[in-house]
């Protein structure tokens, strides 16, 4: 591990614990069920600026603005794939006025940073939209599309820079399932992790790195000021106000949609799970949120109860067995 790396990792670490007490502070509160409708934290396990961090932030004005929760509050705690904010959220036991953030990215960094806590130790509430990754370059880069881009990976694939989200993460596995499609050993992706899809938008204009992976929408203000170029989505058929092609156009079969929802810390009763839940259900029932999904074009797949559960089970065991597979755990 180079010394940028131990660093960054201390820093991260560092800023987790005093992260971690504001989280505390904010969702400690009585045992009353209606107490989340007064206060609501949400803990996002990343930095400002990525897709997690849209999905709370968004959340949070469909909350105000439908009068369903007084004050929600979002608290950042980035991080090892968003392992660090899960331990924090495993430790908020019994917190029945918090939710985490979550998707397909966590399960991957679950098994990458081989973490102490899964999933499965906090109390599913709600599977709220997917959306898709996508692939760009600077608007300078002599890549025009995925033809140009995978020809040089196949011949040097740790001289192209690729740029996403946290290690293990949907960025990351995108990266790896296009390589091992294209021939080139997984491993062998010269892949550089950051903290948040903002961190990772700016090395790219930086120059920093050839190529970035993140949600459409992290990068869509600089795709459409032609800063950046998208060459590819993840989705399986082209995405309806989305004019790029898909992977699977350009004959690369790397498929990834990209979920997002919300867990509750583990040791909460059935009546507070369902009162989450009844809280979230109708934050995604405002036109609010119906504007949201709309603006940044991700797909309404709201689950919850057995539904989610059910999917959240299988979804552990796809990505961790693609993780696997590409040798990233």
């Amino acid at each position: 591990m180079s010394k940028q790396r131990i660093l960054r990792a201390v820093g991260a670490a560092a800023a987790a614990v005093v992260v971690g007490a504001a989280v505390v502070n904010a969702a400690q509160t009585g045992e009353d069920t209606s107490e989340a409708r007064n206060r609501l934290t949400v803990i996002v396990p990343a930095a400002p600026g990525g897709g997690w961090d849209l999905v709370a932030r968004e959340s949070q004005n469909a909350y105000r603005e439908g009068d369903i929760v007084a004050n929600t509050q979002v608290v950042n705690v980035p991080g090892a794939g968003g392992t660090i904010g899960l331990a924090q959220t495993v430790r908020l036991e019994g917190s029945a006025n918090t939710l985490m953030v979550t998707g397909t990215v966590m399960i991957g960094g679950i098994v990458v940073n081989n973490s102490s806590h899964s999933l499965e130790d906090v109390t599913p509430i709600a599977r709220l939209a997917d959306d898709y990754e996508v692939v760009v370059v600077p608007a300078d880069s002599p890549y025009q599309d995925m033809g140009d881009l995978t020809e040089a990976w196949r011949e040097d694939p740790g001289a192209l820079a690729i740029g996403g989200g946290s290690l293990g993460g949907t960025d990351h596995l995108l990266a790896g399932m296009i390589a091992r499609d294209i021939g080139s050993d997984p491993q062998d992706v010269n892949y550089i992790p950051f903290a948040g899809g903002g961190e990772a938008l700016t090395s790219l204009l930086s120059g920093s790195v050839d190529v970035g992976i993140s949600g459409y929408n992290e990068f869509s203000d600089q795709i459409a000021a032609g800063n950046v170029r998208a060459l590819a989505v993840s989705a399986e058929e082209r995405v309806p106000g989305i004019d790029v092609p898909t992977l699977a156009e350009q004959d690369i079969d790397a498929v990834l949609p990209n979920w997002r929802g919300v867990m509750a810390p583990p040791g909460i009763t059935e009546e507070e799970r369902a009162h989450l839940t009844e809280i979230v259900t109708e934050m995604h029932d405002t036109p609010e949120w119906a504007d949201t999904l709309e603006r940044n074009r991700w797909d309404d797949t709201f689950q919850t109860g057995e539904e989610f559960d059910t999917f959240l089970t299988s979804e552990i065991e796809r990505i961790t067995a693609v993780t696997e597979e590409l040798g990233l755990s």
